[in-house]
């Protein structure tokens, strides 16, 4: 039998001014009479086996169910892109555009993140490899040219400007010549990616325009002040977070009791009385790794509805 604490609650109102879509998920073997879980309770994700596998990198021409390097212009780094193995060109399909943790990143429980668009994994779990075009955009140094494997822009200020611009061109670029529906792109992230769903996502007006939703998977603008880029301060997250109006952000994290936890981010929201559509969800595993979208889990059933509420797909 479920607990209270792990039960689901849809459309509740806070008593802030702040509405909550609250999925608030655990895998059935964390659930006991315990009030809450942390990591050291969680199972590891290598304890479910994926029933899905990344497609390989391959040469030559994008084309349904392929991943191909993609150069949007010569002097940037290539983006990764996946074409859904249903996709054709007569017909418009939600995006998926995604970016990629730290790099040089490793833990305890052996979770890896290279911080290279290639290492990506929530879009492709997400959509389970067909009905949605997947994009993973690199970060990129102040010339605009070299690849950022941590945060973005050059040490020590880390300024965003060469990847917002980048991802200004590159998106709608790409979804005019690939079949992508400008009105339906979701921006998903991964730890630095998830951080800069905010921070480069809702930079200016003209970034934010570019989203229809988000997926923020562990970590959240706003939630630590100090991260080593410019104006990580919670005032400038706040007023970032002032461009979001209506659009709905799936916050999802890994089971922790740690001090960055999803706890940590609906406290953090709820102080900065901002008016969103917020879900929350928790992955009920304890790795900080974007593949567990690649196992089955009552977790990645939920983001996969909620991403089909969002899109219509």
């Amino acid at each position: 039998m479920l607990s209270p604490s792990a039960k689901l609650a849809l459309g509740g109102r806070a008593s802030r001014p702040l509405q909550w879509n609250c999925l608030l998920l655990v895998t059935l073997a964390l659930i006991s009479s315990s009030s809450s879980a942390d990591e050291n309770s969680a199972p590891d994700i290598s304890t479910v086996a994926p029933d899905l596998t990344i497609p390989a990198i391959s040469e030559g021409d994008p084309g349904p169910g392929r991943r191909v390097r993609f150069r949007v212009s010569p002097e940037t780094p290539p983006v990764i892109l996946y074409l859904p193995t249903d996709w054709s060109a007569g017909k418009k399909f939600p995006v998926l555009v995604e970016l990629a943790g730290n790099g040089n990143y490793r833990n305890a429980y052996g979770d890896v993140s290279t911080g290279r668009p290639e290492g990506s994994k929530l879009g492709y779990g997400l959509s389970g490899g067909s009905g949605f075009l997947w994009i993973c955009l690199p970060f990129l140094e102040d010339d605009g040219a070299d690849l950022a494997i941590t945060w973005w822009g050059d040490a020590p200020d880390h300024r965003p400007d060469s990847t917002v611009d980048f991802l200004k061109r590159a998106v709608p670029a790409l979804c005019a010549r690939f079949s992508g529906d400008p009105d339906r792109v979701i921006l998903c992230g991964f730890s630095r990616g998830a951080i800069a769903a905010n921070a480069l996502g809702l930079h200016d007006d003209e970034i934010a325009r570019l989203w229809r939703g988000f997926v923020c998977y562990s970590h959240y603008d706003g939630v630590r002040e100090g991260w080593p880029f410019a104006e990580s301060d919670r005032d400038s997250a706040r007023e970032r977070l002032r461009r979001l109006g209506d659009r709905p952000q799936l916050i999802c994290h890994e089971t922790s009791s740690g001090k960055l936890n999803l706890a940590a981010t609906r406290r953090y929201l709820e102080q900065a009385e901002i008016d969103g559509d917020f879900t929350f969800l928790e992955t009920g595993f304890r790795n900080h790794n974007d593949a567990w979208t690649l196992r089955p889990s009552p977790a990645r059933e939920q983001a996969r509805a909620w991403l089909k509420q969002v899109t219509g797909k």
